[in-house]
């Protein structure tokens, strides 16, 4: 027995030592760490070792560091003058659009075109349309491809122009397009002459789990076509009806096509993903100063976790102290950190509409506990929750005031926060902000309004649970 308390105290010990050296971490992260190795000594210590580190390996991650070297020196050669940003940007929001800048090096720039996609039918016809009309290349990268209706529009589409001699990268990330790049079309694609790639492949799981971790994933959504149109959003190249979990469905996403100056951004970031996965020069790809195609400023933001921690969550912060009059908010994954909870319901406390639509029905019941945990702070603050009854609502949407708006890849979670690649759009724009408005008010007509009596009401065993899973949202 003692022999077995010792035993406990020195793996106790060690594994606190090593999580309270990690300067990374949050508080957050390292408490819920320590709490599940205080109960589960062994099983937690090695859960520690092969979920602790959110790393690529040393040879990768030196490799990335390279490459976004790369990238940043490419984006400093399509700089904007200062003068001219300073005079692009509403007062109001430069600070948001300054600290979206320090991420990247992506500068906002005008003379862009941005259209909001009508649905999904919408989104697939302009998207094969314009790879059809392509003449030098089409890149295409996804975290979910599906061989269904819609991805395989897309890759029949892109073996046609590859046919033609268009040059086609179609880049897939390997946990969530896992059957994809296995499957025939995937073949079919690389034998009619599309270079194919995987983003953090299971070609060697064990170097994975020893030195990274096998959940850090690629989850970008970007389309560049001849370097003039980029698509961005939240949808994966799948059909709303999803057919790996259709009793969610439909999926409900939000997806922007661009023209314009920002497009370069959208290509840089694509060829940062491509060069990580296959080794190819910066010089392999065709990247040029694309002429102004409208009015609309806009912005590429682009995080993960190779890159500087929390970046997603102080940016939307940094919106969220921004707002003066309305916040409206979609995300299907909410578990946010102390940063964002605390932006939410300060924006709340100082008289900003600060609306927030979760789906009512979650594909992840860790999110779902998670997320419910956190309803009554956000209640009492004054926030409005919504819960989407259509469907899955998978877009990932951010209004501010009617005037900027932020659309992309990112939900409002630990993963997407710590642990994916994320790509989005910040744009400023009455035109586009209000269509993003009007889609949002689409949602909140399709949703219920959850009140703060019935938060007050749940039990306290549901309670408790939920509150279990938030705390060690970190470790899940």
């Amino acid at each position: 027995m003692n022999l077995f308390l010792l035993l406990y105290v020195a793996v106790v010990a060690a594994m606190s030592v090593h999580i309270f050296l990690r300067d990374t971490y949050s508080p957050q992260a390292r408490m819920a760490w320590f709490v599940v190795v205080v109960l589960v000594p062994y099983v937690g210590a090695v859960l520690y070792y092969f979920l602790g580190r959110n790393k690529l390996n040393r040879r990768a991650t030196m490799r990335h560091a390279q490459i976004v070297a790369t990238i940043r020196a490419k984006a400093a050669r399509y700089k904007t003058p200062r003068d001219t940003v300073e005079a692009l940007i509403h007062p109001d929001f430069a600070p948001a659009f300054r600290y979206a800048t320090s991420i990247n090096g992506f500068q906002p720039t005008d003379g862009n075109t941005v259209e909001l996609m009508a649905d999904a039918d919408e989104t697939v016809r302009r998207l094969v349309a314009d790879i059809d009309a392509a003449t030098d290349h089409v890149h295409v990268l996804t975290y979910i491809w599906l061989d269904d209706g819609t991805g395989t529009a897309v890759a029949e589409a892109l073996m046609h122009a590859a046919q033609r001699g268009v040059t086609c990268r179609a880049l897939a990330d390997g946990m969530g397009s896992r059957a994809f790049v296995h499957s025939p079309l995937w073949t079919r694609m690389r034998e009619a002459g599309v270079q194919t790639a995987i983003a953090l492949p299971f070609s060697n799981v064990l170097n994975t789990l020893l030195f990274s971790r096998i959940d850090l994933r690629n989850h970008r959504k970007i389309v560049v076509i001849d370097g003039q149109i980029t698509y961005c959003g939240s949808r994966n190249m799948a059909d709303p009806e999803f057919r790996t979990k259709p009793r969610f469905a439909p999926w409900v996403d939000v997806m922007l096509r661009v023209t314009g100056p920002v497009v370069t951004q959208n290509a840089l970031l694509f060829a940062s993903d491509w060069m990580q996965a296959t080794n190819q020069p910066f010089e392999d790809f065709r990247i040029a100063t694309v002429p102004p195609q409208g009015n609309v400023c806009a912005q590429v933001m682009g995080d993960g976790p190779t890159g500087r921690g929390g970046a997603t969550p102080q940016l939307v912060a940094t919106l969220l102290s921004c707002a003066r009059r309305e916040v409206v908010i979609t995300t299907p994954y909410f578990v946010p950190d102390a940063l964002l909870l605390g932006a939410l319901t300060a924006a709340a406390w100082r008289g900003v509409q600060v609306t927030l639509i979760f789906p009512a029905r979650n594909d992840s019941w860790i999110v779902a506990a998670a997320s419910h945990s956190y309803y009554r702070q956000l209640l009492e603050a004054g926030c409005t929750i919504h819960e989407f009854q259509g469907g899955l609502l998978h877009a990932k949407s951010l209004t501010v005031d009617g005037t900027v708006c932020l659309v992309g890849s990112s939900n409002l979670d630990l993963r997407s926060f710590d642990l994916n690649y994320e790509n989005n759009l910040l744009v400023q724009d009455e035109a586009v902000t209000r269509a993003v408005r009007e889609r949002q008010a689409s949602y909140l007509a399709r949703s219920t309004p959850v009140s703060l009596d019935a938060v007050r009401a749940v039990p306290a065993p549901r309670r408790i649970f939920n509150n279990v899973v938030a705390t060690l949202g970190p470790v899940l």
